[in-house]
């Protein structure tokens, strides 16, 4: 089904800058990529503080791309575009919400300079706003399955932390080693999402042996 699999929604979106130059100086567009560039990663990205994100990107879009040779018509975009894309957990509309709940600063900036984004003033509008700037996809940029984000980042965890013990115990006696898994087990905590465990936007394990 287009945007969807399974429990996982596909969101793409493409909004248009507004032509022309902020006091004479940069570019609209200039201005929202530098804003792009500047924002934090990992744990610090305004995308881990919204609920159910398994991935998110924002980019934009200058013009078309075309492979052909220089002999062919080529058509042009009339604007560039902030490109917007997430893969989450649930439906669209309460993410979008959650989207605005917990990023609203961020939002503002970085839809700043899109066209008609002096009109969204709040949750609902900023949902209406990001789709009519949908466009229906059947391509999942993440590869990971439609579980909710807290099995996901409890395997992420889980797998990291096995790895990070196999390193560790190398060339162990069965009897240590063996003591030294139930102890890992014990650790890990298997059966709970919620700790130990990933955090939104982390990519590593540190000082676990």
């Amino acid at each position: 089904m287009a945007n969807t699999f399974g429990n996982s929604y596909g969101l793409t979106t493409l909004c248009p800058l507004i032509n022309g130059v902020h006091d004479e100086q940069s570019s609209y567009d200039k201005i929202t990529r530098r804003r792009i560039q500047r924002l934090e990663e990992d744990a610090g990205s305004p995308f881990a503080r919204i609920p159910n994100t398994y991935f998110a990107r924002l980019f934009i879009l200058n013009d078309v791309f075309f492979q052909q040779g220089n002999d062919v018509a080529r058509d042009h975009l009339k604007s560039k575009y902030l490109v917007f894309t997430s893969n989450f957990h649930g439906e669209l509309e309460p993410y979008l919400t959650g989207m605005w709940n917990n990023a609203e600063a961020d939002i503002r900036s970085l839809w700043q300079y899109a066209v008609a984004f002096d009109k969204v003033q709040n949750a609902d509008d900023f949902v209406a706003y990001i789709k009519k700037c949908q466009l229906t996809t059947t391509l999942f940029f993440n590869g990971s399955n439609d579980v909710a984000l807290k099995e996901q980042l409890k395997a992420l965890y889980v797998k990291q932390a096995f790895s990070e013990f196999a390193l560790a115990h190398q060339g162990q006696d069965a009897t240590a080693l063996r003591t030294a898994f139930n102890n890992f087990m014990a650790e890990i905590k298997l059966d709970d999402l919620n700790q130990p465990s990933w955090t939104p936007g982390q990519t590593r394990l540190q000082n676990m042996y």
